[in-house]
């Protein structure tokens, strides 16, 4: 799926998922074999590939969701 990350206040990040009109604080970020795990605020945790720091936001991504 397309999600959207960008800063939000207090530079934390944000994920929008446009298809389920959702958005979400980003409450821990690991990486797991390359790989990019951001776990929301609602428990999903979403898998990005290839996602580069520093990040130049706002940015349109694909992600996996795991959980």
């Amino acid at each position: 799926m397309k999600v959207m990350l960008r800063r939000g206040s207090g530079d934390q990040l944000i994920v929008y998922v446009a298809k389920k009109d959702l958005e979400e604080e980003v409450v821990s970020e690991t990486e797991l074999n390359g790989n990019t795990i951001l776990t929301l605020t609602n428990g999903w945790k979403l898998e990005i590939s290839d996602l580069i720091a520093p990040l130049k936001l706002p940015k349109t991504v694909e992600a996996k969701r795991l959980a």
